[in-house]
């Protein structure tokens, strides 16, 4: 049975002042989460103290990126080198480094590739726009992103999928849990084809995209999603950690 994941995407918030109080809220209301796994991925800046205030707690921490390089001249990038004594988990691939930054799944898949090698698991988001999503290219675009991302990475389940579909960040209006599933369903299909079925049902599948304390239920109510990656719902503590409890009661009762 897989483990429901919660994670916490800040992306470019809190000062670090504002990032260690808002890990001390969470922590000060995380009681009866036991039976969800929590990871909070601030900004770089923040690490180091968030690790800090998160020893001896269950909370795992992820950085939001890395360069697919060890070191050397690329000005302002982050290298996993940096992270493996910082975090365990990175996202990759999020759509507003595809969209902003012009990331490609060629990319996307270094930067996985080069997550495994120096130990850190890596949370791959996947998600169409609305003309795509529209036009019926859902599966299309799904599935290049996957395939893309893993090719030439050797079966495992340490690692998290992200489906965020981009019409649905940072926009209010979220995919329905149905939909979601839906499109969940197809990409642990993608993995059984190019892994096999076992590992596909081993690996922890998220929705990302508006998630709030008021919609975990119909998301977490679905047989294929796993957890969530929230953005501006984990800035705001006691939203997260009803995200947290609602996964917790949803998840133990099935």
């Amino acid at each position: 049975m897989r483990k429901p994941l919660i994670a916490g995407n800040w992306k470019m918030n809190t000062t670090l002042e504002e990032a260690k109080n808002l890990v001390k809220a969470i922590l000060n209301e995380i009681d009866g989460t036991d039976g969800v796994e929590t990871v909070l991925c601030p900004p770089f800046v923040s690490l180091a103290a968030i690790k800090e205030l998160l020893k001896g707690t269950s909370v795992g921490l992820g950085a939001q990126n890395m360069y697919f390089e060890d070191k050397g001249a690329y000005t302002g990038e982050i290298s996993p080198i940096m992270l493996t004594n910082l975090c365990s988990f990175v996202i990759l691939g999020h759509s507003e480094r595809r969209q902003y930054f012009f990331e490609t799944n060629e990319i996307v898949n270094k930067k996985v590739k080069k997550a495994f090698e120096f130990g850190l698991q890596p949370i791959i988001c996947v998600g169409e726009s609305l003309a795509d999503n529209e036009a019926g290219k859902t599966e299309q675009i799904i599935s290049r992103q996957v395939r893309a991302g893993l090719a030439g990475v050797g079966s495992t389940s340490q690692l998290v999928i992200a489906y965020e579909p981009i019409w649905a960040i940072g926009t209010g209006k979220a995919a329905t849990g149905k939909q979601a599933n839906a499109t969940i369903s197809l990409i642990r299909g993608i993995l059984a084809d190019l892994w096999n079925r076992e590992i596909a049902e081993a690996v922890r599948i998220l929705y990302g995209g508006s998630v709030t304390g008021s919609n975990i239920a119909e998301f977490i109510a679905e047989p294929d999603i796993d957890g969530a990656l929230v953005g501006g719902a984990s800035l705001k503590a006691n939203d997260f950690v009803s995200i947290l409890k609602q996964t917790v009661n949803l998840k133990s009762t099935r």
